[in-house]
């Protein structure tokens, strides 16, 4: 009778799971909720087939409006039609966004304008018509809480107003395209307010946020609380997902939090778990590729392989957890004696996995569980064997997650 009644709940688990989720928001399990940013149009299959073999199911790339609008009232999507086509035959959903502004109608990188307002939908209804027969996820602009993308001062009235005529165009030729928006950088709970307030989650299928910090990435799960409160608080009765579309962690020191190649590797992963523990439907790590080489700047070492293409070990963690945990959805969070330590279970109907880890220093805790393997894996792919004790397992922490399958 045990055994029917974890099955009956897992079935119910796992049907509600896949059935919650919007449009052409994949389903949120490993793979295919996971991605990367990158930063070209034209398709480079050798990237492209570099990012499949990671595991990755998704990619973020802007969709710039002055770059196909160059004329008024002409569009050449052709480029992110290619860019597209090359993405579904590689099983990868693209999350674009339609993003800033447009010489030939705005002065500034804003749209502050109703004719701006209504020149921006008609360009974001014009991708969504060219791009109709996939599957893509639509996102309104990129960060407008920050001066840098909306000049020259934000405003959440003038993004608002812009979101609202954008949603109507974009459903007006496709019902059911998938939007979402603010993107912003942050979560920043008083922008985030003035969206809301005004009306913006009534159009949206989705809340995306840029949770960027200068902590480890298990500290945003109580952001994403106090985040999803005001959803509730402002959602009109709808059950609206948080997504994580840009986070990402430099290999440069950044507001004193050092991180070097190894601990990148260790924020890769526990970004995904963290999203994966918090009901974060989608993650997108910034960013796939080191956008130069100098190891000063910041922006130059975000990538998860290098300039040249090397490898960095973020890839191959993130490789080895697409791969160790394909097809599974998280479940649970087991109860541990420090808030430090984590247990976190994941499954299906045929097998199921617990991820084990600390953001404290390195130590061991008893885990009181008969099924499990005696052996488990390490973040890079080598086998650990676990001791007992009496009737328990001695599980090895540090801030290395590790696998540590059941038996089947």
């Amino acid at each position: 009778m045990r055994i029917v009644s974890i099955i009956s709940i897992l079935f119910s688990f796992f049907t509600i799971s896949a059935s919650a989720s919007p449009n052409a928001i994949p389903r949120f399990t490993v793979p295919y909720c996971l991605g990367v940013n990158i930063h070209f149009i034209e398709p480079r299959d050798n990237e492209l087939d570099m990012i499949r073999e990671a595991g990755f199911g998704l990619i973020r790339m802007d969709l710039i409006w002055e770059h196909v609008e160059k004329e008024k009232g002409v569009y050449d999507f052709g480029g992110y039609e290619r860019l597209t086509k090359a993405l579904h035959e590689r099983g990868i959903t693209p999350l674009y966004i339609l993003d800033y502004s447009n010489k030939l109608y705005e002065q500034k990188r804003s749209v502050t304008t109703q004719e701006g307002r209504e020149a921006f939908a008609k360009f974001a209804a014009a991708a969504v018509t060219a791009l109709k027969s996939y599957p893509v996820v639509w996102e309104i602009w990129n960060e407008p809480n920050l001066k840098q993308f909306w000049d020259e001062q934000p405003s959440a009235e003038d993004y608002v107003a812009l979101v609202e005529e954008t949603v109507k165009a974009m459903r007006a030729v496709d019902a059911n395209c998938t939007i979402i928006a603010p993107a912003t950088s942050g979560i920043p709970l008083e922008f985030l307010d003035a969206c809301f307030k005004k009306g913006m989650l009534q159009w949206l299928d989705a809340v995306s946020v840029h949770p960027y910090r200068s902590k480890v990435p298990e500290t945003a799960l109580e952001e994403y609380t106090t985040l999803r409160e005001f959803i509730q608080r402002y959602g009109f009765g709808k059950t609206i997902p948080i997504l994580s579309g840009e986070w990402g962690y430099s290999i440069h020191p950044y507001k004193g939090l050092p991180v070097d190649e190894h601990r990148q590797a260790q924020f890769i992963v526990r970004q995904f778990l963290t999203n994966f523990m918090a009901d974060v439907k989608i993650s997108i790590w910034y960013d796939w590729h080191d956008d130069g080489t100098d190891p000063n700047e910041r922006e130059h070492n975000f990538g998860i392989v290098t300039h040249d293409f090397r490898e960095k070990e973020a890839y191959k963690a993130a490789k080895l957890f697409n791969t160790q945990l394909r097809d599974l959805q998280f479940i649970k969070r087991y109860p541990t004696e420090s808030a430090d330590d984590y247990l976190a279970l994941f499954g299906n109907l045929d097998r199921r996995m617990i991820v084990a880890w600390t953001t404290g220093e390195p130590h061991s805790c008893l885990f009181n569980l008969a099924d499990i393997k005696i052996e488990g894996v390490t973040m890079f792919g080598d086998r650990i064997r676990l001791e007992k004790e009496d009737a328990a397992y001695i599980i090895p922490l540090s801030q290395d997650p590790i696998y540590i399958p059941f038996v089947k």
